[in-house]
Order: structure tokens, then C-alpha cells, then sequence
């Protein structure tokens, strides 16, 4: 029965550390998440939504920046413009991204009495993305459970043989 009770110790331990493992990947898979995104500079009266969605295909991080007003023009990023995505709401812009760096861009406003151009800093925190659910993709945590469900039949049917055999 000690055997028993070290590997359920030990299996335990593994189950707990699942979830840190997942978290210590530096790079996101491809797929939808959510990242918080911060936006600095200009007046400190603008900002975007966040969490903000990106998309991750092919190793390119591509962010869904939308804007706390509806008149940005347009976005410059790197020296290539971007022009919203959207007719009605608060300016929306789909971007490239690097998560977790300072990304400098550039906003054309047209709240004021003429166009003004504002220069900002975006960053996209790495640490917080959040996989967005997909039926046809199981997350981490159900596969951890599914584990852990399996692990504790496991470790039951074996105690119970051993019970039986003595």
C-alpha cells in the first residue's frame, strides 16, 4: 500500500505542474486569444480595448486594436498605413503586433477642429493570453482533467488489485 500512496503522491505532483509547464511556452500556437493591451502617449485621454484579440498564424501575431473613439483616419505602424476595419463604433484596426515589446504607431485623429496626427505606444502582455474557446480544439484545462480523472481510477483499480491479491 506505501507504492501505492508514493505514486498518487507523485502523480498529484505532475497534474499540479501541467498547468506551469503550459504557461512557461514563449511562443503561442496558432489560433484566437486574448491579450491585455495597453496604449500610452498622446493626451492619456485615448485608449483601446482590452483585452485585446489577436491571431496567431504562422508564427505572426496580428492584433484587433479598437480605439476608445470613432474618428482615427487611419493607423501607422513601421511606415505602413492601415485604415480601419469597421463603418460604425470606435475605430478598429487590424494590425501586426510583437507581444510583450513597446510598439510605436502613429493615430490620425479628426475629433479636433482639423486632423491631427498622435504618436502612441502599444504593448500586448504575452504572459495574460487567453486561448479563445474552440469546440473543435479541447483546452488544456479539460485535457488536464481528463488526466486527473484517469489517474485517480488508476490509482484505485490498482489498490483495489493489490487488496485483492493479498
Amino acid at each position: 500500500m506505501k507504492k501505492t500512496g508514493v505514486f498518487a503522491c507523485l502523480l498529484c505532483l505532475v497534474l499540479m505542474l501541467l498547468p506551469v509547464f503550459a504557461a512557461a511556452e514563449t511562443t503561442l500556437a496558432d489560433g484566437v486569444y486574448y491579450v491585455d493591451a495597453v496604449l500610452l502617449g498622446g493626451s492619456g485621454k485615448a485608449s483601446v480595448q482590452s483585452p485585446a484579440e489577436i491571431t496567431v498564424f504562422g508564427g505572426k501575431c496580428t492584433a484587433k486594436v479598437v480605439m476608445s473613439s470613432p474618428h482615427y483616419d487611419y493607423m501607422e505602424v513601421e511606415g505602413v498605413r492601415y485604415l480601419p476595419v469597421n463603418k460604425e463604433g470606435n475605430s478598429t484596426f487590424l494590425i501586426p503586433v510583437t507581444l510583450d515589446e513597446d510598439i510605436p504607431v502613429s493615430a490620425e485623429t479628426l475629433a479636433m477642429s482639423q486632423p491631427h496626427v498622435i504618436d502612441y505606444t502599444l504593448r500586448f502582455d504575452g504572459a495574460t493570453a487567453r486561448f479563445l474557446s474552440d469546440p473543435a480544439r479541447p483546452s488544456v484545462g479539460m485535457w488536464i482533467a481528463v488526466v486527473a480523472v484517469l489517474a485517480v481510477v488508476f490509482v484505485f483499480r490498482f489498490a483495489r488489485l493489490r487488496k485483492n491479491n493479498a
